[in-house]
């Protein structure tokens, strides 16, 4: 294998782990009403004979700070998206409109604040441990390349030092995302 390639690949697999974590945040109850918030979830909706995501039956907006308004596609799937939500692991209460659903998103007690910031630091940790095997991933590539003779010695001291690197470029990231997280659901 080709170096340079297996250190783009290192590269690319830190930072689709970084996007995940990212991805997963999104998740994370702040205060305020985000998309996001049901969309990312796994909030499935039983429909057409089978499980469907909420974002494939509706339009999921927030026209007030408090506030998410789901829009379903099909008028007749909307008390089984109202379902869903009320039995998804938020404890939201929307309510049905006319033509949509309105969920309120509640003000976090200070308790429930730190419970999200403990699932920010969980997810985060599971976000530092795939950093850490594709380190080791990296750094067994290096050997390996060493023992077949693509790599010298000093090239593979080279190649160790540039995934550490990498490592620590990711682990930066990482930590500079949930101290912003953090102090976005502290926020009042």
């Amino acid at each position: 294998m080709d170096p340079e390639l297996a250190i783009l690949e290192t590269e690319d697999a830190m930072q689709k782990a970084v996007e995940y974590m990212t991805h997963e945040f999104a998740t994370v109850r702040t205060g305020k009403a985000s998309p996001g918030l049901i969309e990312n979830l796994d909030v499935y909706v039983s429909q057409y004979g089978s499980n469907m995501k909420l974002k494939q039956l509706a339009v999921i907006s927030s026209p007030e700070p408090r506030l998410l308004e789901v829009k379903a596609f099909d008028p007749s799937t909307t008390q089984d998206i109202e379902r869903a939500i009320r039995e998804s692991r938020l404890g939201l209460n929307p309510s049905a409109g006319s033509t949509s659903l309105r969920v309120p998103i509640p003000e976090l007690s200070e308790e429930r604040r730190r419970e999200m910031v403990k699932l920010v630091k969980q997810l985060s940790e599971e976000a530092k441990v795939r950093i850490r095997a594709l380190r080791k991933e990296g750094m067994d590539g290096a050997k390996k390349m060493k023992a077949d003779n693509v790599l010298t010695e000093d090239s593979q001291k080279e190649h160790e030092a540039e995934v550490q690197k990498l490592t620590d470029k990711a682990v930066k990231q990482i930590d500079e995302l949930v101290a912003a997280k953090e102090k976005e659901v502290m926020k009042i």
